[in-house]
């Protein structure tokens, strides 16, 4: 499978714009974040797991305070972003393709207070709108995924980052030794032709002239989350369903979230935190 760049931007764009994906992730996520979540405890809700993601990823930047300015990239509904803004005062971009998206992150900002530390720009990470050495720290949760040119993406992230900057972000990822066969029916979905592995984006960012500080790899993760989503979806179909979702775009999600958990479960998907530095 061979997709144009810019036709995976397009498709990413016109998918998270549709009301049928905007409805199913703020209905069945948790509200506030759109990403994979870290469990502990079976009774951990997707919110629970989605923001321990969050708080583990902000525990890995040398800094992170009221002096900092922060990009996330795919932000999403900006749950991030106004955990960012509340926990630390930072000052945060949020850079998304989806103007539905960036729409109810403004407004969520604003009812949450925090509208003045953050700023919602509609774009493309591969082009980030700003200047080189603009940022103390780039973030990202499960999004570059979705970039046919994830080299550009680091290497935007390095261009905009200050001197001593440094990046973390989650994605998942195929494994190396990953069958085609568990891996066709996901990239069919999500319009792409493969995933990255850890060792491309290590490699990557090496290339590039990143410090890679860390990578730690957390595949039963994705499994937990996706699986918890699949249940979800299923305990609330009906719901689903009266607000407006279509029972063909409900039953494109079950299959593909069950692709997900089986990937993962089998070792041909995997997910993790990544941490360098410029």
């Amino acid at each position: 499978m061979n997709f144009d760049p810019q036709e995976a931007v397009e498709t990413a764009k016109q998918y998270y714009n549709s009301n049928d994906a905007h409805t199913f992730y703020t209905t069945i996520w948790g509200g506030e974040d759109l990403h994979v979540g870290t469990y502990r405890r079976p009774e951990d809700t997707i919110f629970d797991g989605s923001r321990r993601t969050v708080e583990k990823l902000a525990g890995l930047p040398s800094v992170l305070d009221s002096e900092c300015t922060v990009l996330d990239l795919g932000s999403g509904i900006g749950g991030t972003a106004r955990y960012l803004a509340k926990a630390f005062g930072c000052r945060v971009v949020g850079l998304n393709l989806s103007e539905v998206e960036n729409e109810r992150h403004r407004r969520m900002n604003a009812e949450q207070g925090v509208d003045h530390l953050i700023e919602v720009l509609d774009g493309n990470f591969e082009q980030v709108p700003y200047a080189d050495d603009s940022f103390d720290v780039v973030w990202s949760q499960d999004a570059i995924l979705h970039s046919s040119q994830r080299d550009k993406v680091l290497a935007e992230a390095y261009r905009v980052l200050k001197k001593n900057g440094e990046v973390v972000f989650t994605d998942p990822m195929q494994t190396e030794d990953c069958y085609p066969e568990f891996l066709e029916p996901i990239l069919k979905r999500i319009f792409l032709s493969s995933l990255a592995t850890p060792q491309y984006y290590c490699d990557t960012a090496r290339q590039i002239g990143f410090e890679v500080l860390s990578y730690e790899n957390e595949p039963q993760q994705l499994t937990n989350h996706y699986g918890a989503v699949l249940k979800e979806t299923q305990r609330r179909e009906d719901e689903l369903r009266q607000k407006g979702v279509s029972r063909e775009y409900i039953e494109h999600m079950k299959e593909g979230l069950m692709n997900w958990v089986t990937g993962g479960k089998y070792g041909h998907i995997t997910w993790g935190f990544f941490h360098f530095r410029k």
